[in-house]
């Protein structure tokens, strides 16, 4: 649940204005399980800044902080501080200008995220805990495991468009496991952006990665991860979630009917 930036304690607002030299907040619009997610300008510039006091708030960001050390840059933003006090943790991030990656059929932000893929997909996992596939997901399959960096939530609103290329924000849902998994959560958002099934997995076909994944394998991954969202996906549920179960919905039906054909 977000929390508005003018209930935090003194002491926090204190400190970051130390460190940014002012506390000129504006809410982040896209995203919901940070207690606090803002752009704070001050005389030294702009941080994003997360923060949490909850348990489980403040154990997502620690997590998501040691993995953000961890990854290599240019597609993850920098840490630029963190501290705690009052009982908070306080994350400031490299501040990412510009809009969210537009995945529609034929936009050039695919290249740029295509070229994001191609470095994930040869990127280790790196040495600090990380979700494992069934921790992430809620289902699992043997071909799943690995040890490779999977960011697992590749949507529009965590792909920034910055004069300096494309970042890649929020990996509080790191997870090991093999590259396919990246390229298979990510037939979701390309529904969504307006692909169809077919679309979506002749885009994703170019990754050899993809390529080694027999038919059994994606059929499985694709029906558990709609059977997942249609679960969530309940009347008083958040508009989001039917969103999911819709398009994760279509790529299982469009699974099911190749299937048929063979």
């Amino acid at each position: 649940m977000r929390t508005d930036w003018t209930t935090l304690p003194e002491a926090v607002t204190k400190e970051v204005a130390d460190r940014v030299g002012g506390t000129h907040a504006i809410p982040a619009t896209a995203g919901d399980h940070a207690e606090i997610a803002t752009t704070v300008t001050g005389t030294h510039g702009q941080v994003f800044v997360k923060a949490a006091h909850t348990d489980f708030g403040v154990r997502s960001l620690r997590f998501e902080l040691r993995v953000s050390e961890a990854v290599d840059r240019p597609y993850s933003p920098a840490v630029e501080w963190h501290f705690e006090t009052n009982g908070w943790l306080v994350v400031g991030f490299e501040h990412c200008e510009g809009p969210h990656a537009d995945l529609s059929p034929g936009s050039p932000d695919l290249d740029l995220l295509g070229e994001a893929l191609t470095t994930l997909g040869e990127t280790p996992a790196p040495d600090v805990p990380l979700f494992n596939p069934k921790a992430r997901l809620g289902f699992e399959h043997p071909a799943m495991d690995g040890d490779m960096l999977v960011h697992t939530d590749l949507g529009p609103a965590n792909l920034i468009v910055t004069p300096r290329g494309l970042r890649i924000v929020d990996w509080a849902f790191a997870t090991r496991a093999a590259p396919w998994v990246e390229l298979a959560m990510l037939t979701q958002w390309l529904i969504g952006s307006g692909h169809a099934p077919e679309q979506a997995e002749q885009w994703l076909a170019r990754y050899t990665a993809w390529g080694e994944i027999g038919p059994d394998v994606l059929n499985d991954f694709a029906s558990k991860n709609a059977a997942k969202w249609a679960t969530k996906a309940q009347p008083n549920s958040p508009a989001w979630m039917h969103d999911l179960a819709d398009w994760t919905g279509q790529w299982s039906t469009y699974r099911r009917e190749v299937g048929s054909k063979v």
